[in-house]
């Protein structure tokens, strides 16, 4: 009995995938519409069809609430620095200077001193293009000098967030910054001075679950994600169907999580009130 070769024939078919269709940089991915940059600006980056708020760079969300010429940036020079020697696809520093080069910031959080419609108050202002606004040690020490000004200053601090959350580069050295944080807005707190806190989109995990839940006030732009774990892990840990709007801001107010949802063409009315409420 002679054994017999088993042959298998197998033919490759290559198939010219379709061509992707090129999208406007600047689409708005709810209804389609096209701008261009000097539009988005001068509409506040909030489509003028829908209403949909793209993500608002730093310094143009600055320029909008503070009175002109009276922002005075602080601890511009404080830098993350790569302490673990992380590397993943890239090192942790090129990835840094990538990040500065892209958005002309120095880190993900921009603070200083400034008045909003006459009223004195510090700000600190999360840019999520910054390395998807990650919170590392550097972010937690520009929150915690802002909180320190304010306390010396006797004005109220304003942040807005806009957060991937910790900054997985940086390890447990980013995780301490919840708790630094945290601490900060106690300080704050024990002066008399309040904490308003915008949420924009997105605004999760340890920023979420430190300063950005911490204010006296919280206010988010509509729409805004904020959660701690995303809506994938939730269903997959939950085994449970989620509402379409779970983690919106609309599902935060409903559930009392939100003092109010605000459009950001309102913005800077509605602050200028709560500072006027506060006595500042």
């Amino acid at each position: 009995m002679t054994d017999t070769e088993t042959r298998i024939d197998v033919t490759v078919e290559h198939r010219q995938l379709p061509p992707v269709e090129e999208q406007h940089p600047k689409t708005c991915p709810a209804c389609h519409s096209h701008y261009r940059d000097d539009e988005l600006a001068a509409a506040l980056f909030v489509c003028g069809q829908c209403g949909y708020h793209f993500p608002m760079p730093a310094r143009a969300r600055i320029a909008w609430l503070a009175d002109e010429g009276s922002f005075r940036e602080e601890a511009a020079d404080v830098r993350s620095t790569d302490a673990l020697g992380f590397v993943d696809l890239r090192p942790y520093t090129e990835r840094l200077v990538e990040a500065e080069l892209n958005t002309g910031l120095g880190e993900a959080m921009v603070v200083g001193r400034a008045a909003l419609d006459g009223h004195p108050l510090q700000l600190a202002v999360m840019d999520f293009a910054f390395m998807g606004g990650s919170m590392g040690s550097a972010v937690g020490e520009k929150f915690a000098r802002a909180c320190e000004s304010a306390v010396m200053n006797e004005t109220p601090l304003l942040a807005v967030s806009s957060s991937g959350g910790a900054r997985m580069q940086e390890g447990i050295l980013s995780l301490m910054t919840l708790p630094k944080t945290v601490c900060a807005v106690e300080e704050l707190h024990e002066a008399g001075l309040p904490l308003l806190s915008l949420l924009a989109d997105p605004t999760t995990g340890g920023v979420l679950a430190s300063f950005a839940s911490l204010g006296d006030v919280i206010v988010a732009e509509p729409s805004a994600r904020i959660y701690f774990a995303g809506p994938r892990v939730v269903q997959k840990t939950t085994k449970e169907k989620l509402p379409d709007d779970f983690g919106r801001a609309e599902q935060s107010f409903r559930f009392g999580h939100l003092d109010a949802i605000v459009p950001r063409p309102e913005q800077r009315v509605y602050l200028a009130r709560l500072l006027r409420l506060f006595g500042r």
